[in-house]
């Protein structure tokens, strides 16, 4: 899962990651970075978010600098999720709420789920409800891409 620590929706995403870990416990392990910009100060990443992930077993967080593990696995919204079985196969991607800032039964919770209790799973991608992980780029900053 990629996060921006003060988005205020993605503590649906933590609650819901928070289920699907107890829910399958010890079938997965699950790590959560946290998208920190290059002129943040040291800790800016360090919210509640980060305490209450840390707090979920089987979860790892790690503070993702400059957006480069977001970066790498093509994450542009908070709350993203990528499931990969242990071969490295991509088997869902996307979001495990519902709406913004919402918990409850969504079709992005259960898909994980059933993937990882039943070996499959009905939609390979749902959508995303958050906040953008990084600002718009600038007319050249544009260019240089």
């Amino acid at each position: 899962m990629v996060l921006h620590p003060h988005c205020p929706c993605s503590r649906a995403s933590i609650e819901e990651l928070a289920q699907i870990m107890t829910r399958c416990q010890g079938r997965l392990s699950s790590h959560v970075f946290f998208v920190k910009p290059i002129q943040c100060a040291v800790g800016w990443e360090r919210t509640p978010l980060w305490d209450r992930a840390a707090d979920i077993p089987g979860v790892t967080v790690s503070c993702d600098e400059a957006g480069a593990e977001a970066r790498r696995f093509g994450a542009a919204t908070s709350g993203q999720v990528l499931l990969y079985q242990s071969d490295g196969t991509l088997v869902f991607c996307g979001g495990i709420t519902g709406a913004r800032g919402h918990e409850g039964d969504n079709p992005g919770r259960e898909n994980v789920i059933r993937f990882l209790t039943q070996g499959l799973g009905e939609r390979s991608w749902t959508p995303v409800f958050g906040c953008p992980l990084f600002e718009p780029l600038s007319q050249d900053e544009e260019a240089l891409q």
